[in-house]
């Protein structure tokens, strides 16, 4: 799995404003900016993005995920305070 792909599956299935991947093809850094992400806990947005993977996390396409999720606002407030 490349950086490509992966940006494209969680994109098909998630509205993204901003999203940067790092990783070696089976473990993978993610920051995800999206306005679905609006109201959840940090739980159910992380839920929200392996819901995009299906079956590549099954199967262990995708060994690993660590991710940063962050709304709109939250992304720029995180801007303006760095």
């Amino acid at each position: 799995m490349t950086a490509d792909e992966l940006t494209t599956l969680i994109r098909t299935g998630l509205p993204c404003d901003h999203i940067a991947l790092e990783g070696d093809g089976r473990h993978w850094y993610a920051t995800i900016v999206s306005s679905e992400f609006e109201g959840k806990r940090l739980i159910q947005r992380h839920q929200r993005v392996y819901a995009t993977l299906g079956a590549k996390i099954d199967t262990n396409e995708v060994h690993a995920l660590s991710m940063k999720t962050y709304t709109p606002a939250e992304w720029v407030l995180r801007a303006n305070t760095a």
